[in-house]
């Protein structure tokens, strides 16, 4: 009570900062009538945060953020953010998981920004990763509160930065999980199509496929063309005689053969493993051949696994 007679006879008033939880820098403080003993006598008191150098939140919000799916993490960009600006978003790895999109690997731990060309400081922070390229209003959004990019633009961004393999599975989950269309991911490209690295973004977008359903079904995709099969169909109705057994994975119907990729979740259970034997049965029985790998398999040692799908490609072949 004493501390909120104090502000008032002060003339401070903790400002509307619009940023997530209230996030305020200590110069927005100080402009709003604190002083640095009212600021350090409030954090002491547990009344506000202080969340970097020189930036504070107040306390009940930053436990109500912190509650939340991905609140840590949205904390993190926010406080990040805060002292770099209006043209500062958050970007990269840390966009992808604030917008719910799949990455392959370990995520590195900093906080990724990009910062518009002539916004700011171009060396990085400890715990910060800071890109600086043109942001467009259309390549801009928000998310748990946080500026970031676009998922489009996100999408494009590591696909440019990484691996043929890590962009094929960002853009798979993008479109599967309807967070951004074939036509964005485009209009994306075509407004960046001299940056570093979107020759092999376009290569990444162009393959694919919202139908595939995992990171462990997009590297799948892209071991089998490195390996030279021919593109299977995804996500397939099979059965026989009028009679369909299952969905699966991948198809190709030249050769009757099945590949299934098999998460470390699919048989979580002993009714699941039961069930899927009961199918490959099922499928054996109506003349397909059924070939499983697991992620160590197809992350490994690829070979191992098309060679098994090209032994059951002959199986398949005699048996037609």
């Amino acid at each position: 009570m004493a501390a909120g007679i104090l502000d008032l006879m002060t003339g401070a008033y903790f400002p509307e900062t619009g940023r997530l939880a209230n996030i305020a820098t200590a110069a927005e403080l100080l402009c709003a009538g604190f002083s640095a003993a009212q600021i350090r006598t409030k954090v002491s008191r547990g009344e506000l945060v202080r969340l970097d150098h020189g930036v504070y939140a107040p306390a009940e919000l930053i436990t109500s953020v912190g509650a939340t799916d991905h609140g840590a993490l949205a904390l993190r960009a926010a406080t990040s953010l805060a002292t770099l600006g209006s043209r500062a978003v958050a970007s990269h790895h840390t966009a992808a998981q604030l917008l719910g999109v799949a990455l392959l690997g370990r995520v590195p731990a900093n906080i990724a920004i990009t910062l518009a060309p002539g916004s700011g400081s171009r060396k990085s922070r400890p715990g910060v990763r800071l890109h600086h390229a043109a942001l467009p209003a259309g390549h801009v959004g928000q998310r748990d509160g946080v500026p970031v990019t676009s998922v489009a633009r996100t999408v494009l961004d590591l696909a440019r930065c990484s691996s043929f393999r890590a962009g094929v599975v960002v853009a798979d989950s993008a479109l599967h999980r309807k967070r951004t269309t074939s036509q964005e991911l485009q209009a994306v490209l075509d407004t960046c199509r001299r940056w570093p690295g979107v020759q092999r973004a376009a290569e990444a977008l162009a393959f694919a496929d919202a139908l595939a359903e995992s990171p462990l079904e997009s590297i799948a995709r892209v071991a089998f063309r490195d390996c030279g099969l021919p593109p299977p169909q995804l996500q397939a109705l099979l059965g026989a005689d009028g009679r369909v057994i299952g969905r699966v994975d991948f198809y190709w119907e030249r050769f009757r053969t099945i590949a299934e990729a098999d998460g470390e979740m699919k048989y979580d259970n002993r009714f699941a493993a039961t069930h899927q034997l009961r199918r490959d049965a099922d499928l054996r029985d109506a003349g397909f051949e059924v070939v499983h790998f697991g992620w160590r398999d197809i992350y490994d040692t690829p070979a191992q696994v098309v060679a098994s799908i090209r032994a059951a490609f002959r199986r398949g072949s005699r048996g037609m």
